[in-house]
């Protein structure tokens, strides 16, 4: 049962490292584009671009789906909601359900 605990909650951390990394990457494509970092200082375009490596798959497949804002890209709030409100149950129920039986 350690083993159960111990994978649930090594995924469900790195849902919540994936959380913040999205987090991180809205507010720093802010204030690009409000020019209060500049992107060719080479520390800050590592970071940039590691971000954008991470977050950016999974947000291009929500753009896909959503309609144009004007200018507004609320793809982060709805990947930041389908973790919290859909990955996290199936990931719970996935440990319960799968994993469990065959542990025992």
């Amino acid at each position: 049962m350690r083993i159960l605990m111990g994978i649930y909650q090594l995924g469900d951390a790195l849902l919540s490292i994936y959380q913040y990394a999205i987090i991180a990457s809205a507010i720093l494509s802010w204030l690009i584009a409000f020019n209060v970092i500049n992107t060719r200082n080479a520390f800050v375009y590592q970071i940039t671009d590691f971000l954008y490596r991470v977050t950016e798959p999974a947000l291009r497949q929500i753009r896909r789906f959503i309609p144009d804002l004007g200018g507004v890209d609320i793809s982060p709030i709805i990947l930041f909601l389908l973790i919290g409100f859909i990955a996290r149950p199936v990931w719970a129920e996935l440990i319960l359900s799968v994993i469990a039986p065959l542990l025992q």
